[in-house]
């Protein structure tokens, strides 16, 4: 094992590189301990001094924490972290897209059931599910929200699984009732979310397979935001003492975190509906444009929805209960299914989890930037992207430059790295990708 501190060096003045399993920066009386599956993994200088700030927080971080191979700099901490707290939680390490997640399906379609031009399937899409972002976002007037009629199917869930607990939220946090909370629900949104057609790697017969990649929206955005505000209020004086300011946390017994653990349960089990709604009407919109002949049904039994933004209860080695914030890092409890998607031109995994207690259970939860959106739209042109997206089915515009594949790190590096973690169960390639 190599450490941060007297053995990883710098690459260039911008990173380093480690064996996997490392560990990453040692414990000491003022340190986390900081373990990484980063094997072949170019770690940013941004994210490295996150990840040092990160192990400063000893006042309320006592357990390892563990940094993924798809790791990048975020606000206050990486994208792509594990982070076990006692007795606080920290907001801006969940973000503001909590419970953002993948869900993806295998259906019975085969290759050669799929039109000849993928462009009808992007089209019908791209129709059935808001996507994107508009006029601000505002409400009623939002590209990516529900303009005009709610679906019926979007009215009942919203009514019946998620409108009594959002009453609740409202109450306390009346602002909540201002953002886009029905409005959103079964929206993609933009930036890295997408819904994308894909083709498996079955040697015999290639299974069509639908995925997608949202969140809880603009209601989760809100909810996030208002509590990382609150964080940094309630610590008062004592924000001045934190390494970053954005890692502001609440403490355990306090109004305010107890409101923000039911407020964050509730955005979770929205980004959860979300999902499943986008999927439905992905499905039928898929259906849409297939002859009777291809009409197909959904393998339940390797359907996947999982977050990998948020919150949960976790139990450490010595039976000790911790809250575990994954940001940007996904469930891998053995034998559990997750999703662990590439970028536009890039396969993504179905893999299986080996429930590796060092990493918490967890996994990557996609291949992790590479370059910034700003560093991405500046080096790639519309040629490489056109280039990089071959045989896919997506936008081939200026406006998906931050998305291009090159902005990504190698999916497959990523992958090796975290052999312990996880194991493949199928291996995706795209061949049609919506973007918001």
């Amino acid at each position: 094992m190599r450490r941060l501190i007297g053995g990883l060096s710098v690459i260039g003045g911008r990173g380093w590189h480690s064996s996997k399993s490392s560990v990453l920066h040692p414990s000491s009386e003022d340190n986390v301990e900081v373990k990484g599956w980063v094997d072949g993994i170019t770690v940013d200088a941004v994210a490295l001094k996150q990840i040092q700030n990160l192990s400063k927080m000893k006042q309320v971080i006592r357990d390892p924490v563990a940094i993924m191979p798809d790791v990048h700099g975020g606000v206050g901490c990486t994208v792509g972290t594990v982070i076990p707290t006692s007795g606080a939680l920290i907001p801006a390490s969940v973000g503001v897209d909590i419970g953002c997640g993948m869900i993806a399906v295998k259906t019975s379609l085969m290759e050669e059931q799929l039109p000849s031009s993928l462009d009808r399937i992007q089209l019908a899409i791209e129709a059935a599910v808001p996507h994107g972002r508009t006029h601000s976002g505002r409400r009623k007037v939002d590209a990516g929200s529900w303009c005009a009629d709610i679906p019926e199917r979007v009215q009942r869930v919203w009514k019946e699984e998620l409108h009594p607990g959002f009453e609740q939220l409202c109450r306390r946090t009346p602002s909540l009732e201002q953002s886009n909370h029905i409005t959103h629900l079964g929206t993609l949104g933009s930036g890295n979310h997408f819904v994308e057609v894909c083709l498996d790697n079955d040697p015999h017969q290639k299974h069509v397979w639908v995925m997608l990649h949202s969140g809880s929206r603009g209601v989760g955005n809100r909810i996030g935001s208002t509590y990382i505000e609150l964080a940094k209020k309630d610590m008062g004086d004592l924000l001045h003492d934190l390494p970053d300011k954005d890692l502001a946390y609440l403490q355990e017994g306090t109004q305010h975190f107890k409101e923000y653990v039911e407020a964050v349960e509730w955005a979770q089990d929205f980004a959860l509906w979300n999902r499943r709604l986008m999927m439905e009407i992905t499905l039928q919109a898929i259906r849409s444009v297939l002859p009777e002949s291809a009409q197909f049904t959904v393998d339940k039994a390797t359907a996947v929805n999982c977050h990998h933004n948020y919150v949960e209860r976790f139990t450490v080695a010595d039976d000790r209960v911790v809250w575990l914030t994954r940001k940007g890092a996904t469930s891998a409890k053995e034998g559990e299914l997750a999703v662990i998607p590439g970028s536009m031109g890039a396969c993504s995994y179905i893999v299986r989890g080996k429930g590796n207690t060092e990493s918490y259970c967890s996994c990557s939860h996609g291949a992790g930037r590479l370059y910034s959106r700003g560093e991405a739209k500046r080096r790639f042109t519309l040629a490489d992207h056109i280039e990089a997206t071959s045989g896919v089915a997506c936008r081939k515009d200026e406006g998906v430059l931050d998305e291009t594949p090159g902005a990504y790190k190698n999916i497959d590096i990523v992958m090796k790295a975290q052999e312990d973690l996880v194991e493949v169960v199928a291996v995706l390639r795209q061949v049609v990708c919506v973007k918001g």
